[in-house]
């Protein structure tokens, strides 16, 4: 099915029969006004020649005035009753494959009713995945941001893309607002499929990253343990870090490690600063 295609036709006897009688209230009324400018006419061309009454042109002109008014009202009655006869033909407003036709011959028909639609058109070719996002993200996600979707259902690989839409407002009841991005066309994509959408909000070319499990806290800050030989031994050294970003169980270290470092990443609850350590995770 195309966009504009005829899809039902609804029964417009009542529509039309209004129409009908806009239609010759009109004519009426365009006859009516013919003969009062007429009238008009000829006592303005006597009253020119001195002969009758001025009242008669007055009123003359009035009716004609009156009888335009009117004829005006009854043209935009034939506009509505030719809207309302037009309104009766449904058409298709997307291309696309008919999906559902909830509607039978004698059904009165609304277009839609509370368990959805009385005829649902799918098209496939024009998707678009749409996610709520936590509203402290409105500073760090915009239009044009890139995106990784993955619909598990599918089996296929995630795909690139870029947020096209962001929601005005905050939801008040979720505390997000919406964002959209478009997607391929695929025939396995369906629409109201459950989709996953990865939003690159924050980029750092070259970070430092570790476990965030290994990141501890005191009075001073984040710290975290390394290993570093000692004389003739190796002992644990407790460095202060300064922390950026959390992703998916890795955390980004601005500053505080070298690339040489050696991070302790087992037992390192129980150490402290100084403490002799081997490198199969056994402390001394």
């Amino acid at each position: 099915m195309v966009r504009g295609q005829l899809v039902v036709k609804l029964d417009d006897v009542l529509q039309r029969q209004a129409l009908n009688a806009a239609q010759q209230q009109t004519g009426q009324l365009k006859a009516r006004l013919a003969q009062a400018q007429t009238i008009y006419e000829r006592y303005q061309n006597l009253w020119k020649q001195n002969i009758g009454a001025e009242i008669q042109v007055i009123n003359a002109k009035a009716d004609v005035d009156a009888l335009a008014a009117q004829l005006r009202a009854a043209q935009a009655s034939v506009a509505m009753a030719q809207e309302q006869v037009t309104m009766t033909n449904v058409h298709a407003g997307v291309s696309g494959v008919v999906e559902q036709v909830n509607v039978r011959v004698g059904e009165f028909f609304t277009g839609a009713t509370a368990t959805g639609g009385q005829i649902v058109i799918v098209n496939a070719a024009s998707l678009k995945v749409e996610v709520p996002v936590p509203d402290n993200y409105v500073a760090k996600v915009k239009k044009g941001d890139k995106v990784l979707i993955s619909v598990p259902e599918t089996g296929r690989a995630p795909f690139e893309s870029s947020i096209s839409t962001v929601g005005a407002a905050i939801n008040a009841n979720t505390r997000s607002f919406t964002t959209e991005a478009k997607l391929p066309s695929d025939p396995l994509l369906k629409p109201n499929q459950t989709a996953v959408m990865k939003i690159l909000d924050y980029e750092a070319k070259g970070a430092v990253v570790i476990p965030v499990n290994i990141v501890q806290s005191d009075e001073k800050g984040k710290y975290v343990y390394i290993m570093e030989k000692a004389g003739d031994k190796m002992v644990a050294r407790k460095k202060a870090v300064n922390v950026g970003e959390v992703y998916e169980a890795k955390i980004e270290i601005k500053s505080g490690l070298g690339g040489g470092d050696i991070l302790i990443t087992e037992g390192f609850q129980a150490l402290y600063d100084g403490q002799s350590v081997t490198t199969n995770g056994t402390n001394k």
